[in-house]
């Protein structure tokens, strides 16, 4: 039997490429790697090139470490006010120990899962209906961290959980549309009612203005005329004080007695003309010859008056 020293040779150079295949490995980053030797953990590696012993070292397990959404199924859940809620969200955990979700949990995603939803199940049981619609932020944050103390175990951190939907039963959707609608209505009636009670104090107001402008202009208006009596009183009295001056100035000047003798009896004369014009009888003097006597007491009075004076 002749010897092949070729098929040998090929044997011997496959032997070598899958030693070095099972030798080297190269780790993407972001990944982790769990090695077992014998069956027993070893190690976890890392992002890059590692060594491992062939036939011996074996990798077990591979791990992303990225953050990685995680879609939970809706559910029923029951209100504190006995009303039914569909429910579903979206969870994002990253793996943060590659050992511990290797052996910590036999399937860690599902585990999240039911966790989160048992979870979701007893926050929403706590509140009413329309307290589930407010406290989104509340129920997200409770369930992170009752979900991220458990996760632990499984080297999962639990980042956080958004709630997609909130969906009540179609009897819950029309009461509460019903509710909105006359909630706005009643706005929409206390805005009108406030318009109304605006409007009616801003004529109020207006009114009361106005009035207290009108009146303000009339005290002016009266205060401007008694001024302008009172100056127009002024003047003509110091005008007569003038003219009684003037006038006494006149008489206590050469020939000033004798004009005022005639000016007087001029008067006389016309005071008793007019008289007559006035009246069906004609009124003469009983004593025409005591005319110079009434001019002489008249002059008397002058005297007297500017003396007086």
């Amino acid at each position: 039997m002749e010897f092949n020293f070729g098929s040998v040779a090929f044997i011997l150079f496959a032997i070598a490429v899958v030693f070095v295949v099972k030798t080297i490995n190269v780790v993407p980053q972001q990944h982790a790697w769990v090695v077992e030797r014998l069956g027993k953990y070893h190690s976890t590696l890392g992002p890059g090139l590692n060594i491992v012993l062939p036939f011996i070292d074996r990798i077990a397990y591979k791990h992303i470490l990225k953050e990685i959404p995680l879609d939970v199924p809706p559910q029923v859940c029951i209100t504190r006010d006995n009303t039914q809620l569909s429910v579903d969200g979206i969870l994002y955990f990253q793996v943060t120990d590659a050992m511990r979700a290797s052996y910590g949990s036999s399937n860690y995603v599902a585990a999240i899962t039911q966790l989160a939803q048992t979870t979701l199940r007893s926050v929403i049981g706590k509140m009413e209906l329309d307290k589930t619609f407010e406290e989104r932020d509340h129920i997200n944050t409770s369930i992170v961290n009752a979900i991220d103390e458990s996760a632990a175990n499984w080297g999962v951190k639990v980042l956080r959980y958004e709630i997609k939907d909130l969906t009540p039963p179609r009897e819950i959707l029309h009461a509460m549309q019903a509710q909105i609608t006359a909630e706005r209505e009643k706005r929409a009636l206390i805005a009108a009612s406030e318009g109304r009670k605006q409007e009616q104090i801003n004529i109020a107001t207006g009114e009361r203005e106005a009035s207290i402008a009108k009146s303000e202009g009339e005290m002016q208006a009266s205060i401007n005329r008694a001024q302008g009596q009172a100056a127009a009183i002024l003047s003509i009295a110091e005008a007569s004080a003038e003219a009684i001056r003037k006038t006494a100035a006149a008489i206590q000047s050469p020939g000033g007695a004798d004009a005022v003798n005639l000016k007087v009896a001029e008067q006389y004369v016309n005071a008793f003309a007019q008289l007559a014009k006035t009246n069906n009888s004609i009124i003469i003097p009983a004593n025409m010859a005591d005319i110079g006597g009434l001019i002489a007491t008249a002059m008397n009075v002058v005297k007297s008056q500017i003396v007086h004076k």
